[in-house]
C-alpha cells in the first residue's frame, strides 16, 4: 500500500510538473536579443475590427459587426467630448484624417488593418508603418521624456522600459488632430498613453493601450489587441501612397485640367 502511494503520488507530481512545462511553453521559445529582452522584430498585423470603431458595434454599411476592444465596452467621454465624438462620426466618410493623408498617430496606426515592421534592438526600437510610411522610435535606454512643454508631435514622444518581459511605453506630447479610429472618437492634445507589449507565443503579442486625457475623458480607459506575425519570409512592406489627396491636388476636376 505505501509503494502504491508513492507511485500515486509520483504520477500526480509528474502530471503537474507536465503541465506546469505545457503552461510555460508557449513564451518558453519567443525570440530574444543577445541581452536576453525580448525581441519583436518583424512584420505584425492585427485582424481586429479595432479601426473600425473601439467600441462594441453592429454592422454599418461602412464597417463590419465587431465586439470592441474597450475593457468595460464603452469609453469615458465627459459631455461635450460626447458630443463632439457624435459630431465626428456624423461627418466621419469626409472629416476622418485618414482619408487626408494624416499621420494615423498613436495607438490607432497599431491596430490599423495594414501591417507595420519593427526593428529591434537594446536601445531602440524602430516601428515603420506601410499606411503612410510612418516611422515611430521607441526609446529604451533610459532617456526621458524631452524637458521642453507643448511638443505637439503627431506620434507623441515614446519612452520605454522592461518589466520582467514586458515592454511598457509612456508617450505624450500629442497634437489633437489624429482620430482614435473610423467612428470619430478622438483626443486632445493631453492625451498621456502607456502601451505594454508582450508575447503570447513567438507569432502573436498581446498589446493594451491606457488612454488619459482630463479635457475628453472621465477617467483613464484601456484597449486590448493582438497582433499576429507575418509569417511569409517573402512578404514585405509595399509603397502606400493616399491617391485621393495626391489626384484631387493635382487634378482638382477629375479630368487633369
Amino acid at each position: 500500500m505505501y509503494i502504491r502511494s508513492l507511485s500515486l503520488a509520483a504520477s500526480a507530481f509528474f502530471a503537474v510538473a507536465s503541465l506546469g512545462v505545457h503552461a510555460q511553453s508557449p513564451t518558453a521559445d519567443i525570440p530574444r536579443l543577445a541581452s536576453g529582452k525580448p525581441d519583436f522584430s518583424g512584420i505584425w498585423q492585427t485582424l481586429s475590427e479595432a479601426d473600425y470603431d473601439l467600441e462594441p458595434h453592429a454592422g454599418r454599411r461602412d464597417v463590419p459587426p465587431g465586439p470592441g476592444v474597450v475593457e468595460g465596452g464603452t469609453i469615458p467621454y465627459l459631455p461635450e467630448a460626447l458630443a463632439q465624438k457624435q459630431r465626428n462620426f456624423a461627418a466621419r466618410e469626409k472629416d476622418d484624417p485618414r482619408l487626408r493623408c494624416y499621420i494615423l498617430g498613436v495607438p490607432r496606426s497599431v491596430y490599423y488593418p495594414a501591417p507595420f515592421q519593427i526593428f529591434q534592438r537594446d536601445r531602440d526600437l524602430t516601428l515603420v508603418h506601410q499606411f503612410g510610411h510612418q516611422v515611430r522610435t521607441i526609446h529604451t535606454n533610459g532617456t526621458l521624456h524631452p524637458a521642453e512643454k507643448d511638443q505637439i508631435f503627431w506620434l507623441g514622444d515614446s519612452r520605454g522600459h522592461w518589466e520582467g518581459d514586458t515592454l511598457v511605453v509612456d508617450l505624450n506630447d500629442f497634437n489633437d488632430t489624429t482620430w482614435l479610429d473610423r467612428a470619430g472618437n478622438f483626443h486632445s492634445q493631453d492625451l498621456h498613453v502607456v502601451e505594454k507589449w508582450r508575447f503570447v507565443d513567438r507569432d502573436t503579442i498581446s498589446y493594451s493601450a491606457t488612454l488619459d486625457d482630463p479635457k475628453t475623458f472621465s477617467k483613464p480607459w484601456t484597449i486590448n489587441i493582438l497582433l499576429n506575425r507575418r509569417r511569409d519570409k517573402n512578404f514585405q512592406l509595399i509603397e502606400d501612397y493616399c491617391f485621393t489627396l495626391r489626384y484631387e491636388k493635382f487634378y482638382p476636376n477629375k479630368e487633369g485640367k
